[in-house]
């Protein structure tokens, strides 16, 4: 697929746009404590997106203290190394992170919470712990994380230091992945959907939308926050001031959308290049250059919208520039949850299945009203859109796995048929 360099000009700008809105975004800071084996790599590596734990550069703060981050996901994890039940291994501990936590206040480096790690099935936490987290619950709030929930005794040992009355924000048990008992039983992962809803309830504000976009354990939580800022930005945008515009004029659409797109990129914080950004786009607007696309994708849009033929040549109005930019806008969230879903799950995504699903999806929006486009902006819970975007992407994908299994048995029958065929022998 070949676009001409205003097209693809205006996919950079889409990528250019989504790098500045993360660039912006006021990191977060989050400290990992705990003994070494209680599962910290593997907590990290559940919570936030790209293996953060395995692939981030880990860069020594102090004897202790290991700061890790990577460029494009704006937080930045402190992890305690090396820290066992030895009294002075545990003083050092605590005034490194007393000293970092001084240091850093009231600047972007400010640490914002702890998660303290215990492993559930140990059942078991020493004075010497105790100690340690009542200390740094004085300067930092602090969140009791139980890796390996397995069981009743891991809800006891919750129970236990719920009655500790420990000075901390929470106790949460959490499996950060699926625990095979036997090949016949598995425990799912759970608990981190909750873990992120309490660190939201404990860092600034200003430092959510970084959280957001550093998280993958959540991909629900991505959805709704991307569709409360497109609905906002849409009201705002359409809602306040937009002249109606002559249908040649379409293109003045296009930094609209670009702004819109962009934005729910940068919320989502996934791994967007050109190539998917490219194949969303042509999903809904053509194949034109950049001063054409808004025309293109406007007219397309209206093929699906009953009785918007008529406003083919004339004026564009603001309800139904706010329509068409909306559908465009919840499409992409949902396309972009799947991605992000199969990302996390560290699989391929296949990006002729993807301009599929964005094109269905977008038919399916466009023909909402407005007063159904903004209901769906509120479809929170047990998200309906998002599970049908899921199902639809599934079934293409089996579709696809379908035809190949068919093209290959077609390919396999007819060699054998050739070879096989006696008027193909030499006489």
């Amino acid at each position: 697929m070949k676009f001409s360099d205003n097209k693809y000009n205006m996919i950079q700008d889409i990528l250019e746009k989504t790098e500045a809105e993360i660039e912006k975004m006021n990191p977060v800071n989050i400290l990992i404590a705990g003994k070494t084996g209680v599962g910290k790599s593997t907590l990290i590596n559940n919570v936030f997106r790209e293996n953060l734990a395995d692939t981030g550069i880990g860069k020594p703060v102090t004897k202790h203290l290991r700061r890790i981050s990577k460029e494009g996901i704006p937080i930045v994890l402190y992890d305690t190394r090396g820290l066992e039940l030895n009294p002075k291994v545990q003083k050092d501990v605590k005034n490194e992170i007393f000293d970092l936590v001084k240091q850093n206040k009231q600047t972007r480096d400010a640490v914002h919470a702890v998660y303290y790690c215990i492993q559930a099935n140990s059942s078991r936490i020493e004075e010497t712990e105790i100690d340690l987290i009542r200390e740094i619950s004085s300067v930092l709030p602090v969140i009791l994380v139980l890796t390996q929930s397995i069981g009743k005794p891991a809800e006891e040992f919750n129970t236990y230091l719920e009655n500790l009355n420990l000075p901390v924000a929470a106790v949460q048990n959490i499996m950060a992945e699926p625990y095979e008992i036997t090949e016949d039983y598995v425990i799912p992962a759970f608990g981190l959907k909750e873990l992120i809803d309490k660190t939201l309830q404990l860092i600034p504000k200003e430092a959510h939308d970084a959280f957001m976009n550093a998280q993958h354990a959540d991909i629900e939580r991505k959805a709704k926050a991307a569709r409360r800022w497109a609905s906002r930005y849409v009201a705002t945008t359409f809602g306040v001031g937009f002249a109606p515009i002559p249908f040649s004029d379409a293109s003045v659409l296009i930094p609209m959308q670009v702004t819109l797109l962009a934005h729910i990129t940068a919320i989502f914080g996934i791994s967007m290049d050109k190539s998917t950004i490219v194949s969303l786009i042509a999903a809904v607007g053509g194949t034109g250059s950049a001063t054409m696309i808004g025309k293109t994708f406007v007219a397309n849009a209206f093929k699906f919208i009953p009785g918007a033929g008529t406003l083919i040549g004339g004026l564009i109005s603001g309800t139904t520039a706010s329509i068409v930019t909306s559908a465009l806008g919840l499409s992409y969230i949902e396309v972009l949850s799947i991605i992000a879903v199969k990302e996390r799950e560290g699989e391929s995504i296949d990006l002729g299945l993807i301009e599929r699903l964005m094109r269905s999806q977008f038919k399916k929006n466009i023909k909402l009203n407005r007063k159904e486009l903004k209901t769906k902006d509120l479809e929170f819970e047990g998200d309906e859109a998002l599970n049908d975007a899921y199902a639809s992407y599934q079934e293409m994908e089996e579709d696809t796995q379908s035809a190949s299994r068919a093209q290959k048995t077609s390919r396999a029958l007819s060699k054998f048929v050739s070879r096989h065929n006696p008027f193909n022998k030499k006489k």
